[in-house]
């Protein structure tokens, strides 16, 4: 399945049914009076945050969504039926934007979670409504209300418990394949990864969600490369895991690139929790090894893990070091959620 996770779909609910003017017409009744019904109410268009879906593709082949218009009131003081609603399934983790892609009206987090983005009009009133002890043979009625149309857009933001960031071939998509069932695509030019990709990676008996996004490259913000385009997908993670390769003569050049995009992307992503590994160890020597380690603890001004994903060398440490980090970061938000607010008089 194709990964999308950006979409522009067009909605409208239905419009309401129109008012009925009608007279009771029944033999032996001299003088029957309106018996006009109401009109039926427009359809609504929902969005549902729904499990099994991790793209938007669906949203590229069908872009309009027309919620039933309702039926015109009848004779009788019979109401007209009401439209069909319609439900976009979403994927969780899916924002709804205005049509300026800045406004955000919903955020569909957790499965099951549905939101109203137009309402239905209200069905207009039979003549029946209108009567009264100086106007008894009303011949008026109400139209029905008109239906909403507008333009929104679909952004999806993959809820992951990890991110992995790094610039193009520093391993990523290695570590995930390596970690868990995901079969990213894998091989030695930059770009491999064309789309992010999800894995579930686990250690001693603790299964954790990983993101592994399109690598960056230096004046991603202005829009250079793609890596940039999918860095929402990390947004939502607890920690980040920072890929550097260590074959590289600049380690902490490398660390600095990826470090100064995040903090021109903004999002918060430059302060989230963060662990620096250098990666692709078993191609160096023990001196360049440790060389390289101390010239990218230095520039990260914290612990730096060593690791090789092909050899299999240090992963168990970083996954339980992402463990720790993400049971933390959970703890530290559920907390934050408890927390009564402050009362005041």
């Amino acid at each position: 399945m194709k990964f999308l996770d950006l979409a522009k779909v067009h909605i409208r609910s239905g419009s309401g049914g129109n008012g009925c003017v009608s007279f009771r017409r029944e033999k032996y009744i001299e003088f029957g009076g309106p018996d006009g019904g109401d009109g039926g109410k427009g359809g609504d268009v929902w969005a549902e945050a729904v499990d099994g879906l991790n793209t938007l593709i669906d949203f590229r082949y069908q872009q309009h969504f027309f919620a039933g218009n309702g039926q015109p009131g009848m004779g009788n003081q019979r109401t007209g039926k009401g439209g069909a609603d319609i439900l976009l399934k979403v994927p969780v983790g899916t924002e709804i934007l205005d049509e300026d892609q800045e406004t955000v009206l919903a955020d569909l987090t957790e499965p099951g979670q549905r939101v109203l983005l137009a309402k239905g009009g209200n069905g207009g009133w039979g003549n029946l409504h209108f009567k009264s002890s100086t106007n008894q043979a009303p011949r008026r009625a109400n139209p029905g209300q008109p239906g909403v149309e507008r333009t929104l857009w679909l952004r999806l933001k993959l809820i992951a418990d990890a991110g992995l960031l790094g610039l193009p071939n520093a391993g990523k998509s290695t570590f995930l394949a390596a970690t868990s069932n995901a079969r990213p695509k894998v091989a030695d030019y930059p770009f491999t990864t064309l789309h992010p990709n999800l894995g579930v990676a686990g250690v001693d008996g603790r299964e954790f969600v990983l993101a592994d996004i399109p690598g960056l490259i230096e004046g991603a913000h202005e829009g250079r490369g793609i890596g940039t385009r999918f860095l929402g997908h990390v947004e939502r993670t607890a920690v980040l895991l920072h890929l550097v390769d260590g074959t590289s003569e600049d380690v902490a050049g490398d660390w600095h690139t990826i470090v100064g995009e995040l903090q021109a992307y903004g999002g918060g992503l430059a302060r989230k929790p963060r662990i620096t590994v250098l990666n692709k160890v078993d191609a160096l020597d023990g001196e360049t090894r440790a060389a390289r380690r101390a010239a990218l603890e230095q520039a990260a001004d914290g612990r730096v893990f060593e690791m090789s994903s092909v050899s299999g060398e240090g992963v168990r440490q970083v996954l339980r070091a992402l463990a720790l980090e993400i049971d933390a970061c959970r703890r530290a938000e559920a907390g934050a959620s408890e927390e009564p607010e402050e009362w005041h008089p």
